[in-house]
């Protein structure tokens, strides 16, 4: 089943348009409600209803089959389904069903004038005999005299004038259902409400033929208030859906105070309904008012639990709920209440909000905990355990240094250093990596990283890394000694190694990707191979010099 609010409020969008004439509207409004409740009997009645008004009496019965069918203890779907099949003159058929629907409830009125109407039909062969005269034969004035809607009528002469024609000329009841008045006549004759009930009379609305259809609509046209609600409809719930969707308009316009008033006049009219109640939460939301905000889901919740409400609804109101408590940054009751919509219904929107939760969360412990003076003291016994060789604690020391203060480059290289002792050179690695990133400058984390890399037999890379050192302090002794130790060591590798093992470690290389990346680099090493002479000219561009030079450590190509 879909959203209960959303159908309900198709199912008022649906009566409001069958109610204002609109009996295509309607049809529309309700086929949309039953996608999402397929199961909800009161809206193929509904249905029906409408396409009766129609005049697509096909439609109609079909309905009104699907009606007893879901809720065979229902009255009025036997009504709905009698109706049709007495529109389409199977009159034996609709006397049936109108019995069947007085098995379930013998003092049905409608159900027992509709049956009395099929009665007169079945003096011969069904669809033979002319109709009756609805205004002629005994007890008419009674009737309309005492019926509230019609008694008042009875005082106009114009109307008794009218009266008595009808009686007497049945076929000047097309003209004279331009006046609403007659329409209202009818309803309380046959018994059913033509104005709103979808046209459930089985005879007279077949005699007056199209005249009906269009009295229906001139009636509804007037200004005239109808006396009776269509169907289930439910004014003061309509008027409420009216209201909530006015609140959604100046929500968008960001009229908050506007929206929550309008949202506020919605609940006083239909408690029950939660969704006014989460629509006004997001405005106190919106505007700031985030202890309003959580007390309006609340009730929604309870509101919800109370009257068995959509589960969906449910979650989005705890949802709410921990939105605004991580508004405040309250991450722990932000948490929880997302745990709660989550158990309600699980939704990806739902799940992300926590996950950012959880990692604001994080961020906030994290920043907390930092304190430089703690950091210092911990550096300080990471370096006394580094240097009695006892590594494994001296991670631990750097490590919580680090979580102490985050942004200090230094620690990520002395844990770097511990961590090569121990012979974790990827983690090492990543810590140089780290530090580098941090401060660009900063030589002992190349050089570490050179090391680590070296340590790695990754020396093509290892010799970069120690050239990044010159590259920043030219005459820095240590970092030209491990340069030439790192050509020395690549080109010893490059003469003994596999040809498959150099190039497979080559092309793992980042440096030696990005250059074989480069297209004009592609176009250079294709020139030299078919023009060995033009590598000099090459070699003249520094550029050039240096990406090539990359791959002859790498041992991929070899100058000469």
């Amino acid at each position: 089943m879909g959203d209960k609010t959303q159908v309900d409020d198709l199912k008022a969008k649906g009566n409001a348009a069958l109610q204002a004439g609109n009996a295509k509207k309607a049809v529309d409004f309700y086929s949309q409600a039953i996608k999402l409740d397929p199961a909800n009997h009161v809206l193929y009645s509904n249905r029906s209803a409408a396409y009766a008004k129609m005049g697509n009496y096909e439609q109609a019965l079909q309905d009104g089959c699907q009606t007893v069918e879901i809720k065979p203890d229902w009255p009025k779907g036997y009504s709905r389904k009698a109706a049709a099949l007495a529109f389409l003159n199977r009159y034996a058929e609709a006397e049936v069903t109108y019995k069947e629907g007085l098995d379930h409830d013998a003092n049905n009125q409608q159900l027992k004038d509709g049956l009395e109407e099929c009665k007169k039909h079945l003096t011969g062969p069904a669809g033979s005999q002319p109709l009756n005269n609805p205004f002629s034969g005994p007890g008419v004035m009674e009737k309309l005299k005492t019926d509230p809607r019609t008694r008042d009528f009875m005082k106009d002469p114009s109307y008794m004038a009218l009266l008595k024609k009808l009686q007497t000329d049945s076929n000047a009841l097309g003209s004279s259902l331009n006046d609403p008045r007659m329409l209202t006549t009818l309803s309380v004759l046959m018994g059913v409400d033509l104005h709103m009930a979808g046209e459930d009379t089985p005879a007279a609305a077949r005699q007056a033929g199209a005249a009906a259809k269009k009295a229906s609509q001139a009636a509804a046209a007037s200004k005239e208030e109808p006396k009776e609600e269509p169907m289930e409809v439910d004014p003061i719930k309509a008027k409420a859906v009216e209201l909530k969707e006015a609140g959604n308009e100046a929500y968008k316009k960001k009229d908050l105070d506007k929206a929550i008033e309008l949202y506020t006049q919605a609940i006083e009219m239909d408690p029950i309904n939660i969704a006014f109640l989460t629509n006004r939460a997001a405005a106190h939301y919106e505007k700031g008012d985030q202890e309003a905000c959580r007390a309006d889901c609340l009730k929604a919740v309870d509101v919800g639990r109370e009257n068995r409400g959509n589960y969906k609804i449910i979650a989005k109101a705890y949802c709410r709920i921990a939105t605004s408590y991580a508004k405040e940054k309250d991450y722990e009751h932000a948490l929880e209440n997302f745990d709660r919509s989550l158990a309600e219904h699980r939704t990806p929107e739902t799940l992300k909000k926590k996950q950012e939760v959880i990692k604001s969360k994080k961020e906030e412990e994290k920043l907390a905990y930092i304190d430089p003076a703690k950091s210092a003291e911990e550096k300080e016994l990471g370096n006394a355990c580094f240097q009695k060789g006892d590594y494994a604690t001296a991670v631990k020391h750097y490590s919580e240094a680090i979580k102490r203060s985050p942004d200090d480059a230094k620690l990520f290289s002395n844990r770097a250093a511990a961590y090569t002792k121990l012979a974790e050179f990827r983690l090492g690695l990543a810590d140089c990596d780290h530090c580098i990133k941090m401060e660009p400058t900063f030589l002992k984390g190349y050089l570490r990283r050179g090391y680590i890399l070296y340590g790695m037999h990754r020396y093509s890379e290892a010799r970069t890394a120690f050239q990044k050192v010159l590259d920043i302090d030219p005459s820095h002794a240590e970092a030209q000694q491990q340069v030439t130790k790192s050509i020395m060591a690549a080109r010893s590798q490059v003469n003994n190694d596999d040809p498959e093992d150099i190039k497979k470690r080559a092309m793992a290389n980042p440096e030696v990707q990005k250059v074989l990346g480069d297209p004009a680099m592609r176009l250079i090493l294709e020139q030299m191979q078919s023009n060995p002479g033009a590598v000099r000219e090459h070699l003249q561009n520094p550029d050039i010099a240096a990406k090539l030079d990359v791959l002859v450590q790498a041992g991929l190509i070899a100058i000469r």
